[in-house]
């Protein structure tokens, strides 16, 4: 503390985010998480297990969540929620917290997400909230989830429409992937999670960029061996780039590729619309284009990231045809506006001069919109 005539000072340490660490498991065999947290054990904290109606009925997991008798068992408590984006909102967080507080949790006891990254955000952010902080674990069940949502800290839920407006930097102290299961995903979720796969391939690694260029057939297929490859590099990837910038100071922008367009056409599609990856995979086709044009990449840049997208039936069209309506440029643009990652009122984007050749930048109006016709 520091004090001088009329102004008082006080520093403050770096804030605590929940825990020192994070220790992602890989688990290459059938998820048994009645083994994994034995519920109702008598030692150690409680535990709030959150998951959502579509998890809940997994035969994979029937088990683990038959052990509870209308939610409880012995100390330990379980919570379903609603399905899908438009069970995101403050009102399903605060049911989390309720639930605890309810059952008389301590801020020592854990809460420990079971799904994909719309439980996997709330889930860290109730526990941020409750009685100040708790720590929370994930076991994410989503190949999204398991490539980018559950590491890194970003908790949260959607406000009033707009994407992830309110949250926490809040990051689990343990994640259990088992990629076992990718292959009851549907379709959709599936390419959902590609689509911020092929993000980070274009942001840090050239082999993974090269498998979704080469090989469409190996990823569709979704051949084990290779989602593992998929998931394994991309939170490699993730992980290291957090360490250096946890709460978005500088290089952790760069996650952000494809997500200012992409976010803005799920807000105006409505949230739960359009599935997330495939809002992104867009958007990085939109910036790869204003790129092109600004003469910021090359043309043949642009071309080839189109071109992979395209094998993977991402849009590619400067609207996608789901939007309807009028001054949809316009419309998309307003939207773009209250992104989180604006420092002005122009737009900052994610910008690629080149392959994991990476920058932010702010972008005038014009520029946007041309983009967007």
């Amino acid at each position: 503390m520091s004090n001088s005539k009329n102004v008082l000072t006080i520093a403050y340490p770096e804030s605590h985010p929940g825990t020192a660490s994070t220790k992602i498991t890989f688990h290459n065999e059938t998820p048994d998480l009645e083994a994994l947290f034995n519920p109702g054990a008598a030692e150690g904290p409680r535990r709030c297990f959150v998951t959502d109606a579509t998890v809940a009925t997994l035969p994979v997991l029937k088990k683990f969540f038959a052990r509870f008798d209308d939610g409880i068992c012995g100390n330990d408590i379980l919570l379903i929620l609603g399905s899908g984006e438009a069970y995101k909102t403050i009102e399903s967080v605060l049911e989390i917290v309720k639930t605890a507080v309810d059952a008389g949790f301590a801020r020592k006891d854990l809460f420990v997400g079971i799904g994909g990254g719309v439980i996997c955000d709330m889930t860290g952010f109730a526990a941020s909230l409750f009685k100040r902080g708790a720590t929370c674990q994930f076991v994410p069940t989503t190949l999204l989830a398991m490539v980018d949502a559950s590491i890194g800290g970003k908790t949260g839920c959607d406000f009033e429409n707009y994407k992830n407006m309110i949250g926490a930097f809040w990051p689990a102290q343990e994640i259990h992937i088992y990629p076992e299961f990718v292959q009851s995903l549907s379709k959709e979720q599936y390419r959902s999670g590609l689509g911020e796969a092929i993000k980070t391939g274009l942001l840090y690694d050239n082999e993974l960029y090269e498998l979704f260029k080469n090989k469409p057939e190996e990823l569709l297929n979704r051949d084990k061996e290779t989602v593992y490859n998929v998931i394994t590099k991309c939170a490699q990837a993730k992980a290291k780039v957090v360490e250096q910038d946890f709460t978005e100071k500088n290089i952790r922008m760069f996650l952000n590729l494809g997500h200012t367009f992409g976010h803005a056409l799920e807000t105006l599609a409505g949230l739960g619309t359009i599935p997330h990856g495939d809002a992104v995979a867009w958007g990085i086709g939109r910036e790869a284009v204003l790129c092109a044009r600004e003469e910021i990449c090359s043309e043949s840049f642009k071309d080839e990231v189109l071109s992979v997208l395209a094998k993977y039936d991402w849009c590619t069209d400067a609207v996608p045809s789901s939007v309807t309506g009028g001054g949809i440029g316009e419309r998309l643009l307003a939207v773009m506006k209250k992104d989180k990652k604006n420092a002005s009122s122009k737009i900052r984007l994610v910008l690629q001069k080149g392959l994991n050749e990476t920058f932010t930048e702010e972008i005038e109006d014009s520029k946007i919109l041309a983009v967007l016709k």
